[in-house]
C-alpha cells in the first residue's frame, strides 16, 4: 500500500504509482489535540518550543498509526501482514534519512507488518508557525522544573508509577496521557489526576491529555498505538533543557507479553513495553541526538510486587478501584451499561485480579465476568490460560522468555519474573471451577 503523508493541503507531492493521500490535518481523515487551545497553554510552561526532531516523532507516529488503522488486516494473503510504503515529510531530512533502517526495523517488530518510510523535507506547517508565535509572546511566572515525564494510562501499573515518582520528586514530573475515543480510560484517568492533585502539590500544568483517532478507522489490534503514545512524550520531552527520564511503567510479565498458547500469538500479543522495542527506541532517540532516556522502573516486578512495594500503600490501597487495567473497558455499552467496568476476564484483568489478591487487600473493583460464563469468548479466554499453566515448565521459562522478541541480556532475571508472573497467575485461575 503506497500512503502519501501530508500536512495540509498546499503541498502537491505525488508519486508515479497509485497511492493513497493522508492528510492528518483534514479533519475528515484525522482528529488529533497536539494544538489544542488547552494543549497550547500548558506549553508555554515548558523551557523551549517543541524541537524539530520532537515534531518530527510527533507526525511520523500520527501517519504510522493512521496507516495502521485504516488498512484491514484481515484482506491481506495470510490475514495479519501488510507491507506499507510511507512517503513522509519531515523537517529533519538527513537525520531521518540516516535512521530509516532503524525506525523501519522497529516498526516491523511492533506492528508485526512490513513498513518501508519514505522521508522528503517539508518547512514548517501554518499550525506550527502560529504555535511558535504563541510560545514566544508567552508570559510565565515560573517554567515547569521537569525532571522526568511518566506515561499515564489511568490504569492500575501507571498508577503506581505517578505515586512512585511523585513520592520521589513531586514538583519534577510531566503526566503524558492519551485516550482514545471511546468511554472508559479518559474517565478513570480524570479521576486519578483529581485525587493526585488533593494528595501531592501537582497541578493541571504537569498533566498533558492527549486525543489521535483516524476517521473510519477499520483495524482494530493497532499495535503501533504505543508509539504514537510514546512520541507525544518525546516530543515534550525535546522542550526541556536538560537530560530527561521517560518512565513507562508497566508490569514485567506483561511487558514480556509471553503467549500463553499458540493460538494466542497474534492480536493478543501486542509488544507495547516488550525489551526488545523499548531497546530499538532508546537506540533511535541517541542516534538522533536527543537526551532522553527510557525506563520502566517494574521491568522485572510483578504486578502483585508493584503493589506491595508501591512507596504510598495507602494511598494506593483507597484508589485502586478507581484504576482502569481491562483491555476493552467500553464493550459494555452493547450490553446496555451506563458506567465502564472491567470485562473480568480479558488477560490484563486476570493478571490484575491475581495481583490484588497477592497483596491481600479487598478487591472492590467493579467486574462484568469473574467465573468466565459470560460467552464464548470467556470460556475460550479461560481455556487458553489453563493451557498455558499447564503447559508452562520453569526450567524452560529461560525458552520461553524468548518467543515474543530477542533478549540480549539479563535472561535469568527475565525468566524468574516470568515464573513469579506465572504462579501468581495460576493461585486466581486455580481457584474458578
Amino acid at each position: 500500500m503506497n500512503i502519501v503523508c501530508k500536512l495540509s493541503e498546499a503541498d502537491d507531492f505525488v508519486i508515479d504509482s497509485h497511492f493513497i493521500e493522508y492528510n492528518v490535518n483534514n479533519s475528515g481523515q484525522y482528529t488529533y489535540t497536539f494544538w489544542s487551545k488547552e494543549s497550547i497553554k500548558k506549553l508555554i510552561n515548558l523551557p523551549n518550543f517543541i524541537s524539530n526532531i520532537g515534531l518530527d516523532f510527533l507526525y511520523i507516529s500520527l501517519f504510522v498509526f493512521g496507516a495502521d488503522r485504516i488498512s484491514d488486516r484481515n484482506s491481506t494473503y495470510d490475514s495479519w501482514t501488510r507491507v506499507y510504503n510511507l512517503y513522509i515529510p519531515v523537517l529533519e531530512l538527513d537525520k531521518w534519512n540516516n535512521n530509516k533502517e532503524l525506525l523501519e526495523q522497529m516498526l516491523n517488530y511492533l506492528s508485526g507488518d512490513k513498513w518501508n518510510i519514505i522521508f522528503r523535507s517539508r518547512e514548517y506547517t501554518q499550525m506550527e508557525i502560529r504555535a511558535r508565535e504563541k510560545y514566544k509572546k508567552r508570559s510565565v511566572e515560573k517554567e515547569l522544573d521537569v525532571k522526568k515525564i511518566c506515561m499515564f494510562s489511568g490504569g492500575l501499573d501507571s498508577f503506581i508509577g505517578a505515586i512512585d515518582a511523585l513520592e520521589e520528586c513531586c514538583d519534577n514530573v510531566l503526566f503524558v496521557s492519551h485516550y482514545g475515543g471511546g468511554k472508559g480510560v479518559k474517565e478513570y484517568q480524570d479521576l486519578l489526576k483529581a485525587k493526585l492533585y488533593k494528595k501531592y502539590t501537582v497541578n493541571e500544568d504537569q498533566f498533558f491529555s492527549f486525543h489521535a483517532a483516524a476517521r473510519d478507522g477499520k483495524e482494530d489490534t493497532t499495535r503501533t498505538r504505543s508509539f504514537m503514545f510514546f512520541c507525544h512524550a518525546i516530543a515534550l520531552a525535546t522542550s526541556i533543557n536538560t537530560s530527561i527520564e521517560l518512565l513507562i511503567p508497566e508490569n514485567g510479565l506483561i511487558s514480556l507479553n509471553i503467549p500463553l498458547t499458540n493460538s494466542r500469538l497474534g492480536s493478543s500479543s501486542t509488544r507495547t513495553t516488550h525489551p526488545y522495542y523499548l531497546d530499538m527506541l532508546q537506540t533511535l532517540i541517541q542516534k538522533l541526538g536527543l537526551s532522553i532516556s527510557i525506563r520502566n522502573p517494574y521491568q522485572f516486578k510483578t504486578k502483585g510486587e508493584m503493589i506491595l512495594e508501591c512507596k504510598n500503600m495507602n494511598f494506593l490501597k483507597r484508589n485502586i478501584s478507581n484504576t482502569m487495567s481491562c483491555s476493552h473497558p467500553d464493550h459494555g455499552r452493547m450490553l446496555g451499561e451506563k458506567e465502564a467496568c472491567h470485562c473480568g476476564n480479558c488477560l490484563p484483568c486476570v493478571i490484575r485480579r491475581a495481583a490484588i489478591l497477592k497483596s491481600g487487600f479487598k478487591d472492590y473493583t467493579v467486574y462484568r465476568d469473574i467465573d468466565f460464563k459470560s460467552g464464548e469468548t470467556a470460556k475460550v479466554n479461560f481455556n487458553s490460560y489453563m493451557l498455558g499453566l499447564n503447559k508452562y515448565q520453569e526450567k524452560t521459562a529461560f525458552l520461553s522468555v524468548q518467543k515474543s522478541g530477542p533478549i540480549k541480556a539479563d535472561i535469568d532475571k527475565y525468566a524468574q519474573i516470568y515464573i513469579r508472573g506465572m504462579e501468581e497467575l495460576g493461585e486466581v485461575l486455580n481457584r474458578i471451577k
